[in-house]
């Protein structure tokens, strides 16, 4: 049964951007990015999780980070110029981005909101993200991934 298309899926492939599907079981609840790359089978450090922040002035950023990693707000905030970020609550995930948390991919959000991606998804020839739905993710070249979001490299875990 071919599996039906998130957003995230549509725009890669209306922007001609390769990619391989992957679904893992989620009726366990676990959706973790860790319980996410066991699943897989992957290396927890080539499976990213998608982070939304708001910033001092407001706005909202996107940081796309390797599951087992944390988020550092002072890195990420001057990635993105601004004095501060905060996390995004994640009640207001689904009407900021148009995804869930467990759910929410860099690609195909409501907006285009301006996307730093860890550089230490560099080393890696593919990696994958959120697909746009919880079970589902994309593998694609982080190249592509820069080309579709508009995202820039940044400096963003905690050491």
């Amino acid at each position: 049964m071919a599996q039906p298309k998130t957003n995230a899926m549509r725009m890669l492939e209306k922007e001609k951007v390769a990619y391989t599907f992957h679904e893992y079981p989620h009726d366990d609840g676990a959706i973790d990015g860790l319980a996410v790359a066991g699943k897989l089978g992957q290396d927890p450090a080539r499976v990213f999780k998608t982070l939304v922040t708001q910033g001092a002035s407001r706005a909202f950023y996107v940081f796309v980070i390797p599951v087992a990693a944390e988020l550092d707000l002072k890195k990420a905030a001057r990635a993105v110029g601004e004095k501060s970020v905060a996390m995004l609550h994640v009640a207001d995930l689904l009407k900021t981005t148009g995804y869930i948390r467990g759910g929410c991919s860099p690609v195909g959000m409501k907006k285009r909101f301006v996307t730093v991606v860890d550089a230490s998804a560099e080393n890696w020839p593919t990696i994958m993200v959120s697909a746009g739905r919880i079970g589902a993710q994309v593998e694609l070249r982080p190249a592509d991934l820069l080309a579709v979001t508009g995202a820039a490299w940044g400096e963003l875990v905690m050491q």
